[in-house]
């Protein structure tokens, strides 16, 4: 269930409530303009995508988005991806009440190689085209990220666009640019993009999908901007059963979305972060999900609030297994299995750039970290000023020669951290206090 969902919306024939009681009798209609779905009806749109049989017919980006548009246009529906490898040149754009469904691994959805090219030509903010120096393979209806310096304080600016016609080496974009590209700061263009996307959207289900990120072929795409799945100002997802892998960034990536839930999904080998619950997001759930051999398997990253990871297993994350920080408060972290990870095992971040930045309020229990880091490495760490915490009921265990390794190390500056009946074993030294020199 959707938590403090306003709306519910049937998809796949399973229905996502809205919170509170519901009344269902026979003498439930169909309103205009009631977005509280109250019918269970026997039979919904559905088009289907195949490669060589289905109502659209095609093995691209172009086919899908054409299933996708066309039960946008009558307000929600399901798009069944059957069988195959779908190459993408742009991201699938998700609207809202959308019900994507494949055919679990059978169905994969990768990208083309990425490509980067110089600009040629100075455009402003107010510009709708950009210059290319020298030939590449884009085309018309590619999917592409300009990056560059802002001229006037040197930060670095990223934009997501379309191409949607061209003249030459010149290219129309399918919105203005509103950021200057100048070539004294040396912006390029590249073929990267999200394999599914959605911005402003709400009440979606993806769910029986593999997508592959190309990575041996790709650059880098920034978690903020980029991932296999990437949702920005969303509200009320749900993803599940999903294989998101091989992303140069992130498997699934989320900024500003609030009760988004990310179940039974296999999140490997990406270069970036498992699941990146991002900035400013509320209320997530994170269950059941395999997340392995990412940078970091799960990133909560600045203001992530009233979430609850539980029932992960985090396995050979090359950084942290599980890592909380900026303002990430009153937050559950419980009954998962994190082993094997490169440095850290759970890590508390330290951001003393702000006067209370820290991720209080935390719940850390009935977890099982084991094995975490190389000789140095550190199953739980608390670091900064980090305030009432509970860390409750975990296994912490090291299997290997202990080295230099430590169950849990608690900065100078944490306030009223709880520990409370963790079992601490195979380390020479269980707990490091820097609290109590």
């Amino acid at each position: 269930m959707l938590a403090s969902m306003g709306a519910g919306f049937l998809a796949g024939g399973k229905r996502l409530e809205a919170m509170g009681p519901q009344v269902e009798t026979a003498g439930n209609r169909a309103v205009d303009g009631d977005d509280r779905e109250r019918v269970n009806w026997s039979e919904k749109l559905t088009i289907t995508v195949g490669q060589k049989n289905g109502d659209v017919v095609g093995q691209d980006d172009k086919a899908i988005q054409a299933a996708v548009d066309y039960v946008s246009r009558l307000g929600s529906g399901t798009v069944k991806i059957g069988p195959g490898v779908y190459r993408l040149r742009n991201s699938i754009h998700l609207p809202s009440g959308m019900h994507l469904e494949g055919c679990g691994t059978e169905t994969v959805l990768t990208k083309i190689p990425s490509q980067e090219v110089a600009l040629a030509a100075d455009s402003d903010w107010y510009d709708q085209e950009i210059t290319l120096a020298g030939t590449a393979d884009f085309r018309i209806g590619d999917g592409v990220t300009l990056v560059g310096k802002n001229p006037h304080h040197g930060g670095v600016q990223v934009i997501k666009r379309t191409l949607v016609a061209r003249a030459g080496n010149r290219f129309k974009l399918n919105e203005g640019l509103r950021k200057n590209l100048w070539m004294s700061e040396e912006p390029t263009c590249a073929s990267l993009f999200p394999l599914l996307t959605s911005e402003k959207c709400s009440d979606v289900l993806i769910e029986n999908l593999c997508l592959d990120g190309n990575l041996a072929n790709n650059a880098n795409l920034n978690g903020n901007y980029g991932g296999n799945v990437f949702l920005q100002d969303c509200k009320r997802f749900q993803i599940r059963n999903v294989e998101s892998r091989n992303y140069n960034g992130d498997g699934i990536s989320f900024q500003i979305c609030h009760d988004v839930h990310v179940e039974n999904c296999h999140v490997h080998g990406n270069q970036g972060n498992g699941l990146h619950p991002g900035s400013g997001s509320q209320r997530p759930i994170m269950r059941g999900n395999l997340l392995e051999n990412n940078e970091i398997g799960l990133f909560w990253c600045w203001g992530v609030k009233y979430g609850t990871a539980e029932q992960n297993r985090m396995d050979a994350n090359r950084s942290q297994g599980m890592s909380i920080g900026h303002n990430d408060t009153d937050n559950v972290m419980r009954d998962n299995d994190i082993t094997r990870s490169g440095k850290v095992g759970v890590l508390f971040r330290d951001d003393s750039r702000g006067q209370d930045f820290w991720a209080n309020r935390n719940v850390l229990e009935n977890n099982r970290i084991i094995d975490s880091g190389e000789d140095s490495g550190i199953a739980i760490d608390i670091l900064g000023k980090t305030k009432d915490t509970l860390v409750a009921k975990n296994i912490i265990r090291e299997t290997r020669r202990s080295a230099n390794r430590r169950g849990i190390r608690i900065a100078a500056s944490v306030e009223r951290l709880k520990l409370r009946g963790n079992v601490i074993e195979g380390f020479d030294v269980p707990i490091v206090d820097d609290r109590n020199p």
